[in-house]
């Protein structure tokens, strides 16, 4: 999973951003068992409640769910909802952000195109 980062957003935010990308890379496939939120806490020196915060949120979105007495899964569908979740944010922060900046500088979206084509070798 790798270590959580001080990046100024909420601690349970970023837990379930780890989560999210865990279940888009397959490390967690669809209905595997997620680790407790006490082995969240423990792994990444926060606490518990913070964890759970985070694991909840994904619950109320429908990425996991309770088996009761058993533990957090993976809903079916999770991965494919995430990945349309991330390229709908991708496009809203970076696509229409490069969009308007282009305008700026006078870019047409051919050149912008051709931009992003030569970009390929990256």
């Amino acid at each position: 999973m790798g270590p959580i980062m001080d990046d100024g957003r909420p601690i349970f935010i970023q837990i379930a951003e780890k989560i999210e990308d865990d279940i888009i890379g397959e490390g967690l496939p669809e209905e595997s068992q997620v680790p407790s939120t006490n082995q969240f806490a423990s792994f990444y020196q926060i606490n518990p409640a913070t964890a759970a915060k985070g694991v909840n949120l994904l619950v109320d979105q429908g990425i996991l769910y309770k088996k009761r007495g058993i533990g957090m899964f993976v809903t079916s569908g999770a991965r494919e909802k995430l990945i349309e979740k991330r390229k709908e944010q991708f496009y809203e922060q970076y696509v229409i952000t490069m969009i308007h900046e282009a305008k700026k500088l006078g870019i047409t979206i051919d050149q912008l195109t051709d931009m992003v084509k030569r970009g390929d070798d990256v």
